[in-house]
């Protein structure tokens, strides 16, 4: 198994330096994604690449949203040969502590993605916490399950070869969605999905791109796309489901 880590990137620069420190401890190399930032992160970012020889720096010209940015790193890394990408956010949410969990699920379970399963403090806003059930709702509806804990916490293990059938079949959104909808899609190719618990926490200092009316419109219309996708893909997953158990 070969890992990596991808990061997306867009003007957060403030913790970015220490998260890159921290992972270098694994020595896997480490994808580091600019979407189209700023001209004082891009600085920084380069500064970051230039310190550490695991960081491999691509720049996207305009800003796509995370969605573009994950699908440019996960490309990058199967261009290089990586089985197991492990996404990380740029913005010090996530508790960099838990990721030998992750990867010792990731090696029981190699054809798994695994997913984080946010335990979140009083950081997090309650319109984020409480809205995220509408979310979980739909998934489990498109899945004909429940017990897809959690479809959007970015902290995850990918395994390449699975998202690489999936890309060469399907589209992907380029926004917030991304995280959605790639995890029932790859629920739809037969790709099992194990949830491993870990802290959340919104940092103050934190910049939120999740804009209010924009991303849950995109969402909206995500689930929409996703709900008739299910419909046509009926005695598929009943199948699928018949022959797991």
């Amino acid at each position: 198994m070969q890992y990596c880590f991808v990061i997306p990137c867009y003007n957060h620069d403030i913790v970015i330096k220490e998260t890159v420190a921290s992972l270098c401890e694994f020595n896997f190399p480490i994808i580091l994604v600019n979407d189209g930032s700023q001209d004082s992160t891009r600085e920084i970012l380069e500064n970051v690449a230039n310190e550490f020889s695991l960081v491999t720096l691509i720049h996207r010209t305009e800003n796509g949203g995370k969605g573009a940015a994950m699908q440019t790193a996960l490309t990058a890394a199967i261009e290089m040969k990586m089985t197991h990408a492990l996404q990380v956010d740029a913005d010090g949410q996530h508790d960099l502590l838990d990721i030998q969990r992750f990867i010792t699920e990731a090696a029981k379970a190699p054809q798994s993605l695994i997913s984080g399963q946010p335990v979140y403090d009083d950081s997090i806003s309650k319109g984020r916490f409480y809205g995220r059930y509408i979310t979980h709702f739909w998934v489990g509806v498109e899945t004909l399950s429940f017990k897809v804990i959690d479809s959007m916490c970015g902290f995850r293990v990918y395994p390449l070869a699975a998202y690489e059938k999936l890309i060469q079949n399907t589209s992907l959104g380029n926004r917030m969605d991304f995280d959605i909808e790639v995890m029932v899609k790859l629920i739809w190719q037969g790709v099992p999905v194990k949830f491993v618990e870990t802290k959340v926490h919104y940092p103050e200092f934190g910049i939120s791109h999740f804009h209010a009316f924009k991303d849950n419109v995109i969402i909206s219309k995500m689930h929409t796309r996703l709900f008739f996708g299910m419909l046509l893909r009926f005695p598929k997953i009943l199948m699928q489901k018949w022959k797991k158990n």
